[in-house]
């Protein structure tokens, strides 16, 4: 049974050998010899000489004789434990040094439960406890148990401290361990500390970069809404609508906003004003100079003047007061209700398309143009058309045209007259709606690096 004492089981001294007792001769080929008395000497056995070696690698035995060895393992009980059988739990009042004989230990920490972890195995010659020799009050650091069958020498307390009255070096050497355990001890907390702080240095940095990383995407989110409501405040709540026209318009942001802005206004006279244009820029920056170029294009068109002299004096204002490199491309025209001409003059924007009442679709006529904000004086492209009932105009920026599918493949601009030629038919907000969603399939979830925009006007 663990734990049991078996007297039957000890070491025991070596018998001298039929042949080798007094009174008879010894044989050729005896182990014994001749002592000068002329009786025969007396040589350990095997199991001895291999129970004085387990106890020798014993740093607090180690300077026993062999004689003393053999005595002290004859004296201690032989306890014998079968596979998985506890020795000791953690916690438990500690009094005994458990010496292995033969088999296996395991020390584990929370045994039997997930948490389970094993520190090591002990084997022959290895001992588990020499730290409760000493501590008369110190409790089980570990559990231990038998990994298989497994006998142990024990060595109680009382039986330590008996042995130090025979062998005081015995003290000696116990204080020779608990220094080197001390020290060992003292290293592995050092070096525990050290690999925590380093652990703990390296989680901080961590936490510091992750949270370094969410202030700036907070940033980021707060100034792409910033430049999302700049862009929604210039746009118009509701388009005009008249008896000989019909308007459209649709919009579809980036994630980051790209500066894309349109406008359609009534002006005196019975005159339209139909306003695209397309900052080359994103975010706050974008949004600003949006705003800016729109006010001021807004305030010149209300004076009633061509939209050549409306787009001049506006880049005029821009390259005067602005001190970054941004610019924007701008249509601008005015739609005269009487006559059905739309006159327009158009800053490095997108020439418009119309698709006619019989489904032909035509790219206006245009000439090279300059955006505005680069520098004066700006070079425009200056244009009429006179617009047929059924007409359909469409104003868009390259954003349309640029945007791509997943295998990024551009939507382009013969898609474009395609759609919107078979939308000729529908009215200017439909053909609007019917081009969006028609460019949203077509992306099919592909990220969308620039905005889109449409405007689109119809001769009823």
């Amino acid at each position: 049974m663990p734990g049991s004492h078996h007297p039957d089981r000890r070491p025991r001294l070596c018998q001298l050998s039929e042949s080798s007792r007094p009174g008879r001769p010894a044989h050729s080929g005896q182990t014994g010899r001749q002592g000068g008395d002329g009786s025969a000497r007396r040589f350990p056995s095997v199991t001895e000489s291999q129970n004085t070696l387990l106890f020798l690698k014993i740093p607090l035995f180690k300077d026993l004789s062999f004689v003393e060895l053999r005595d002290l393992f004859n004296e201690l009980p032989l306890e014998s434990h079968e596979a998985g059988a506890y020795l000791f739990r953690e916690g438990d009042p500690g009094d005994s040094l458990y010496v292995v004989k033969s088999g296996n230990l395991e020390i584990v920490l929370a045994p039997d439960t997930a948490d389970e972890m094993r520190l090591r195995f002990c084997g022959p010659g290895e001992y588990v406890g020499e730290m409760s020799l000493i501590l008369k009050r110190g409790k089980r650091t570990a559990a231990v148990r038998a990994a298989e069958l497994t006998q142990t020498w024990v060595m109680t307390r009382d039986k330590f401290n008996e042995c130090i009255q025979r062998w005081p070096h015995l003290a000696y050497a116990m204080v020779g361990i608990m220094s080197e355990r001390l020290e060992s001890s003292n290293e592995a907390a050092f070096h525990d500390l050290v690999m925590k702080n380093q652990s703990l240095q390296k989680a901080y940095d961590e936490l510091r970069a992750a949270q370094a990383q969410l202030i700036e995407k907070e940033r980021i989110e707060k100034e792409l809404q910033l430049a999302a409501d700049i862009q929604l405040s210039i746009l118009p709540d509701v388009l005009p609508d008249t008896d000989a026209f019909g308007f459209g318009a649709r919009i579809l942001p980036a994630r980051q906003v790209g500066g894309d802005f349109y406008d359609v206004f009534e002006l005196k006279d019975h005159r339209i004003g139909v306003l695209i244009g397309d900052v080359a820029d994103k975010g706050v920056p974008s949004a600003l100079f949006m705003a800016r170029a729109h006010a001021l294009i807004m305030a010149e068109a209300d004076r009633g003047m061509t939209p050549v002299e409306v787009m001049s004096l506006v880049n005029a204002h821009i390259t005067r007061l602005q001190k970054s490199t941004q610019f924007v491309t701008v249509l601008y025209g005015i739609l005269d209700l009487t006559t059905r001409e739309f006159s327009y003059a158009r800053a490095g924007h997108e020439p418009p398309l119309i698709a006619h009442a019989n489904g032909g679709v035509e790219r206006l006529p245009h000439s090279p143009g300059m955006a505005l904000g680069l520098w004066e004086p700006v070079t425009l492209d200056e244009r009429k058309v006179n617009l047929a009932p059924g007409d359909l105009l469409l104003l868009y920026t390259d954003g349309m045209t640029d945007c791509r599918d997943p295998k990024g493949e551009p939507f382009g601009l013969e898609r474009i007259k395609q759609i919107f030629g078979e939308s000729s038919k529908f009215s200017a907000q439909q053909a609007c709606n019917t081009l969006l969603d028609t460019l949203q399939t077509y992306q099919d979830g592909a990220k969308q690096d620039d905005d889109v925009t449409l405007v689109a006007l119809k001769v009823k």
